[in-house]
């Protein structure tokens, strides 16, 4: 029983399952079939319709025989077939043979899509055809009427495109005769042929105008403007001549008769209509005269500045040189006195030696300008430079002397530091003797004594000659800093002596108590005789501060 029921329910399960797929293949029939019957109501017979109201020749009646043979294939023979192959993929599906009807339906997709691509093809090459006539039709009388202007324009103004009409008249001439082949393609129905006539004429009569309007100031340039300026230029270049200006370099006659030339070849290009040429040609000319002018007026300017700058740099070397024998004067009677490194000679050598270099320059410069044989602009660069070097050379002259100067303004500060310092060791002598305290501590005395050998150091180095400045410098930055430590030093000490002596006495109120705090002060009071002021302060400090935390913060305030 058991076998029975579940036979019968795999039975059951087969046929939903084969139900569900057929009804998915039953559905892409349904899309093929709606596919093809699409395909099949496409308007071609209309569209092809609106063709024989054309002229049904040549290329027209080729591509209408040709379409219309296309679509009766589809028709007669594309369609049937797949609809032959429709039914059989039907009968694969009732069958349940579901792989042959796959790759049925797969072949009448391909099919109907191959179809679909011929059925678009044959609509867009008909559009193509009937648009090209539409257009061909509505631009033709425009194209028409644009020419008519244009030879009326030409007509109108001759005179003002000098030779070059003669070749304007055959570019429209030629347009005339691309109507006269645009009117036979349209007659023998080649419309697609006219449509790149009408084209060509747009773009021709557009040139045409384009040069019509050009020529006329090409010309003017060409012939007027551009030669005008090449006589300008060599008028200015024979008075410059005139006036001594070396100018040579610049081959201006060739340069003219180039720009005459270039101007001859521009004219014959806008003869020929050949305007982009001569555009470009024309403005070449152009830059090689700004070019030219340019350099007229950079040598007029160069000239202008050795004029105005001559004198001045003349007097600048004049100063430059008599700076140098003061110095090397200087030199002399400052090495008498001081010490002077070879660095400092090294630097005097450098200076006359650049002296010397500008001082040839510049008379080989002058002699260029008496001879009169070189361009400004080549004089001018070279006096700029002479005059750049100058004021180096003068700038570290300057700083050259004032070094020199500061050797006697070091010797001067360090004699007024010797005084003021031997003063400072007075006072703080007196400030030590006034506090009245018992003695000074050895320590101290080496610091005395270092103090006063320093000051001597520097005594002694300023009694040498000749003095270096270098080395007494550094003797007397030693000895600030050790004058400076002594009075320091003698302010603290007797700051010490006194917190000391007043903690000793405020800790005598605990001696008899605390046995420590009186270990503590006796070892103070020692220290205190052996002038150890600061131990002194420690072990009284110390001592005390174990019974009487604040005992040394009101000790000191008392001190202040």
């Amino acid at each position: 029983m058991k076998f029975i029921i579940g036979t019968f329910i795999l039975l059951l399960a087969i046929f939903v399952l084969g139900y569900f797929i057929k009804k998915k293949y039953f559905k892409e029939m349904d899309r093929l079939e709606a596919w093809k019957i699409d395909l099949f109501n496409r308007p071609i017979l209309d569209e092809m319709s609106k063709v024989k109201q054309l002229n049904m020749t040549g290329q027209t009646e080729e591509l209408f025989e040709r379409w219309r043979n296309q679509w009766d294939d589809v028709v007669t023979v594309k369609l049937p077939d797949l609809e032959e192959k429709l039914f059989d993929a039907e009968e694969y599906i009732d069958r349940y043979r579901f792989k042959k009807a796959k790759a049925t339906q797969q072949e009448i997709n391909t099919k109907l899509q191959e179809t679909e691509a011929l059925i678009k093809k044959i609509l867009e090459e008909l559009h193509e055809l009937v648009g090209s006539e539409e257009k061909n039709r509505l631009e033709i009388d425009l194209l028409k009427e644009m020419y008519r202007e244009t030879k009326k324009t030409l007509l109108a103004h001759r005179h003002s495109f000098g030779k070059a009409e003669k070749q304007l008249e055959e570019d429209l001439e030629a347009v005339t005769m691309k109507f006269h082949e645009y009117e036979e393609k349209t007659e023998n129905g080649n419309y697609l042929e006219a449509r790149e006539l009408v084209l060509q004429i747009q773009s021709n009569l557009i040139t045409i105008k384009n040069n019509m309007s050009l020529i006329p100031q090409l010309i003017i340039e060409c012939q007027s403007i551009l030669p005008a300026q090449l006589n300008d230029v060599l008028d200015g270049y024979r008075e410059m001549t005139g006036k001594g200006y070396h100018l040579e370099h610049l081959q201006l006659e060739k340069e003219i008769s180039a720009l005459r030339e270039k101007l001859s070849e521009g004219m014959v290009m806008i003869e020929e209509t050949e305007i982009e040429k001569a555009e470009e040609g024309l403005n070449e000319v152009k830059e090689r005269i700004d070019i030219v002018f340019d350099l007229l007026e950079k040598e007029v300017n160069a000239k202008h500045f050795v004029i105005q700058n001559e004198k001045g740099t003349t007097g600048l070397l004049t100063m430059v040189q008599t700076e140098n024998d003061y110095l090397s004067d200087e030199v002399v009677h400052v090495q008498d006195s001081y010490h002077l490194t070879e660095h400092d000679f090294e630097i005097q050598r450098h200076l006359e030696k650049e002296l010397a270099a500008v001082t040839k320059h510049y008379e080989i410069l002058l002699e260029k300008i008496s001879i009169n044989e070189t361009a400004q602009t080549v004089i001018c660069q070279e006096l700029k430079d002479i005059k750049e070097q100058l004021d180096s050379i003068h700038e570290e002259q300057e700083i050259f002397s004032q070094k020199l100067q500061a050797l006697r303004k070091d010797e001067f500060e360090a004699r007024e530091n010797v005084k003021e310092l031997t003063k400072k060791i007075g006072e703080t002598i007196r400030y030590a003797s006034k506090s009245n305290i018992p003695g000074l501590p050895e320590d101290y005395k080496y610091l005395f004594e270092d103090a006063n050998e320093s000051i001597q150091n520097v005594t002694r180095q300023l009694e040498e000659k000749p003095l270096n400045v270098s080395a007494l410098n550094q003797y007397l930055e030693i000895a600030v800093l050790t004058v400076e430590k002594l009075a320091d030093t003698t302010v603290e000490m007797i700051e010490n002596a006194m917190l000391a002596e007043k903690a000793i006495q405020y800790g005598n109120r605990y001696r008899s108590q605390y046995p420590s705090v009186a270990k503590g002060l006796k070892d103070a009071e020692t220290a205190f005789r052996q002038y150890e002021y600061q131990e002194a302060l420690e072990q009284a400090a110390t001592s005390i501060e174990a019974i009487d935390p604040e005992a040394l913060k009101r000790i000191k305030a008392t001190v202040k």
